[in-house]
């Protein structure tokens, strides 16, 4: 509890659950937050009732002895029914993303809601300590889905951040194994944010199909395309290559839009479709081979 992070969060160790779409159900969270980290709800694939759902169960399931969060991307479509449910059901914690953080911290945090936000450099992560956050996430370019312009990678973003702000800061993308996690801290970070070997493990909501597949890629199996759009990390698949050639091709954002529709991600890590769906995954996942519960995630990482 001497950590920055275990004591703004009131964990037991400093590594947090993304709360990525379609993968960070109620299960998920609950079973990060027991074995001693902090589990995020992922709200984004959620419609409001869902997640007062969600949260519901995650709290019954830790029968409100400990923490959990809700990650929510500002740009989500019903945000001020999102914000208003998370006051309701009074979530401890909020992770922020996609988005500036100025419009709700406040509002949480006159709720006793703690509130961190993800970034992608140092100039959003000094607006983010300006704005008031507890916290600061930054991830790098090696993470999956959906990223920031600026093509940083961790190993970089992490030192420069570190000096730029004075609120605890937590390191995402690319941390997977005990190396990259004690790395993080030699870099700077207070605590650890890992997405791909959660969405991978038993807990996860993501199909099975999606989650055997992406532990059989290999080094250089993720590419980051749709940069036009929003760039975004995805497992090397048809639709992938769909995606590719048509970028190669030379069209325009619209386009891009049409090809990528609507529920691809959710076909692609939901539904378990490897051929239509898009396979959201960070760069790390060459690294992850085997089926683990978020209990031996945690053990593995912490573990001298």
């Amino acid at each position: 509890m001497e950590n920055r992070v275990c004591k703004l969060f009131g964990i037991k160790y400093p590594i947090i659950q993304g709360g990525m779409v379609w993968c960070s159900g109620w299960k998920l969270a609950s079973a990060v937050s027991k074995a001693g980290g902090l589990g995020l709800i992922g709200a984004g694939s959620m419609h409001p009732n869902n997640l007062r759902h969600h949260i519901r169960s995650c709290r019954d399931a830790l029968e409100g002895k400990l923490p959990f969060g809700v990650n929510v991307p500002l740009l989500y479509p019903q945000i001020e029914e999102i914000i208003e449910i998370i006051v309701e059901e009074k979530v401890p914690i909020v992770f922020t993303s996609a988005g500036s953080p100025k419009k709700w911290t406040s509002h949480l945090q006159k709720h006793g809601v703690v509130v961190a936000h993800v970034v992608s450099s140092s100039l959003f992560a000094r607006k983010c300590e300006e704005a008031g956050v507890d916290a600061v996430v930054a991830e790098g370019f090696e993470a999956g889905g959906h990223l920031g312009r600026e093509e940083t990678t961790t190993f970089c973003l992490i030192p420069q951040v570190s000096e730029t702000i004075s609120v605890p800061l937590i390191a995402a993308g690319g941390v997977a194994s005990r190396a990259s996690y004690n790395a993080a801290f030699a870099l700077g970070a207070h605590g650890v944010q890992i997405g791909t070997r959660f969405a991978l493990c038993e807990e996860s909501s993501a199909h099975p199909s999606f989650k055997e597949y992406c532990r059989g890629l290999s080094e250089g199996g993720t590419k980051v395309l749709l940069k036009k759009i929003g760039a975004t990390r995805m497992a090397c698949n048809p639709f992938c290559e769909k995606v590719e050639e048509a970028e190669q091709s030379g069209v325009g954002p619209e386009q891009l839009k049409e090809l990528l529709g609507s529920g691809r991600s959710k076909k692609g890590i939901l539904e378990g479709d490897l051929i239509e769906g898009e396979l959201e995954i960070g760069q790390i996942t060459s690294m992850i081979s085997k089926a683990e519960t978020a209990r031996q995630i945690i053990q593995d990482l912490v573990s001298s």
